[in-house]
């Protein structure tokens, strides 16, 4: 592919990975909740990148069908799984993206037979053609997307928009040869990368470590901070005014007590509840704490990971893998 080309169809998929995950980002924390119509919209300029991508490239067409696998595959967080019954059943739907399911397939055989000789080392080293490069590249994004998936099966990704945009990312940087890193020097240094979209994951971890830092700078703005149980308090959980709880996505963490003597304290609990609380458990809670006179309380704020996962592209442009940078360090 000409450079040129490559570098513009790079900072196309940046513009939309910033544009997307943005406008997610935004609707996670105003909402909590990320429509699936996002993610069908924004993966319409996803195909539109790829067409162009593998038209000036001219690979096999089982090379396409590889790419219609990740489609496919990631389609199931959004639409769901087909199933054969459904499908005996007339379901038209079901019985589309069935076949879809099976000319994908068929073109992951068919491309495993025809670059059998070549290896993910021959690809990492350099030392394969450009088309097995781009089927092996479409074969590592597929097993990263079955990885997103399994983790969000077993809930070690908890929220469903959270595993949809890895997917979606994935989808956009089947690997690192789409995304236009500002400097490369680490990511020469060593051969096996993570994918775009756990390097992101992992640059979004990385912010999480700022957390505490600010909340304590912001309850030492407000006042909140005046003994050594506030400080306990104020580098895990924001002080806000009772009468705008409702108006936050949070978990109440003050509470009363009723002591032996016959009085009622206010304590603050170290952990959020394991369960959400309904709005009428929401509602007797905040009517506790104001009849005990309750101004400001303890909340622990609900942080959707979209809201970290947007400002992690800077680093994800600036430096790339977040390994490349720190296996050097930690390995002589």
């Amino acid at each position: 592919m000409d450079a040129d080309a490559e570098s513009i169809l790079g900072w196309a998929r940046m513009g939309v990975l910033i544009l997307c995950m943005g406008w997610a980002a935004w609707f996670d924390h105003k909402e909590r909740r990320v429509s699936n119509e996002h993610w069908m919209v924004w993966t319409k300029p996803i195909v539109f990148i790829w067409s162009l991508d593998l038209l000036i490239g001219g690979p096999h067409w089982s090379v396409w069908l590889t790419a219609s696998a990740l489609l496919a595959y990631a389609s199931g967080s959004v639409i769901g799984r087909p199933t054969m019954r459904d499908a005996r059943q007339g379901n038209r739907m079901d019985q589309i993206v069935l076949l879809w399911y099976f000319l994908s397939a068929f073109g992951i055989i068919a491309g495993a037979l025809r670059f059998i000789e070549v290896s993910p080392l021959d690809v990492l080293v350099g030392e394969a053609t450009t088309e097995a490069t781009l089927w092996w590249s479409y074969i590592g994004a597929l097993f990263t997307l079955f990885v997103i998936d399994l983790a969000w099966r077993f809930r070690f990704i908890h929220g469903g928009a959270d595993a949809k945009a890895l997917m979606w990312v994935t989808l956009l940087f089947p690997s690192w040869a789409e995304v236009p890193v500002y400097s490369d020097t680490a990511m020469s240094e060593i051969v096996l990368h993570l994918p775009p979209s756990l390097s992101l994951l992992i640059w979004g971890g990385f912010l999480f470590v700022l957390i505490p830092i600010i909340l304590l700078l912001r309850n030492i703005a407000t006042g909140s901070v005046r003994n050594i149980s506030d400080i306990f308090m104020a580098w895990m959980s924001l002080s806000v005014p009772l009468a705008s709880v409702r108006e936050r996505h949070v978990w109440i963490l003050s509470d009363t007590m009723d002591m032996p003597s016959g009085e009622t304290v206010l304590i603050h609990k170290k952990r959020a509840p394991r369960r959400t609380p309904t709005d009428e458990e929401m509602n007797d809670h905040i009517k506790r704490l104001e009849e005990i006179g309750a101004e400001r309380i303890w909340v622990s704020l609900k942080l959707p990971l979209l809201l970290f996962l947007f400002p992690a592209i800077l680093p994800l442009w600036l430096i790339g893998d977040p390994m490349a940078s720190i296996l050097p360090l930690i390995l002589p």
